[in-house]
């Protein structure tokens, strides 16, 4: 459990499918943006699942840290209802210290000191949200704001 959490990005293919079925998926809808889509990965259920960092916003100021959000400073946010499975071939690990964009650089190195710094909290919150989808479906205001793993891992599966 204490291995180093990196940051990745997943390939823009494999964003597109799954977005097809599940609206949380951030999606570039016309293909031309150049925002790439960064997160973690961790393993749930023996599989590699990412989970999405999305830049701060001062919405999230106020906003309290819960079980499927967390804040990582003032860089950015984990929504950890948001994340998918995803297969070992649509997984880029970052190489941050070649980023071009000097600012774009210390900002994703700041995000990985402050990951690591929280690595065993987020990955037991991981683990807490996929259990909680799992036993209770859309019973609950929690599993109803989550992904629908157990469809994100049969359409992983025939990817």
């Amino acid at each position: 459990m204490n291995k180093r959490i990196r940051i990745y990005e997943i390939q823009y293919e494999y964003i597109q499918y799954l977005s097809l079925y599940q609206k949380h998926i951030f999606s570039h809808k016309d293909g031309k943006s150049n925002r790439k889509y960064i997160g973690i990965v961790m393993e749930i259920n023996g599989m590699k699942y990412f989970a999405p960092l999305s830049s701060y916003k001062d919405k999230h100021k106020k906003m309290p840290e819960t079980v499927d959000f967390i804040k990582i400073k003032d860089y950015a946010v984990i929504n950890l209802n948001n994340m998918i499975p995803v297969p070992s071939d649509q997984i880029i690990e970052l190489d941050i210290n070649k980023e071009k964009d000097l600012s774009y650089r210390y900002l994703l190195q700041a995000e990985s000191r402050e990951v690591n710094r929280q690595k065993n909290r987020i990955r037991k919150n991981a683990e807490i949200v996929y259990s909680h989808k799992m036993y209770n479906g859309n019973t609950t205001a929690l599993a109803k704001r989550t992904n629908d793993f157990g469809m994100l891992e049969k359409l992983c599966g025939k990817y």
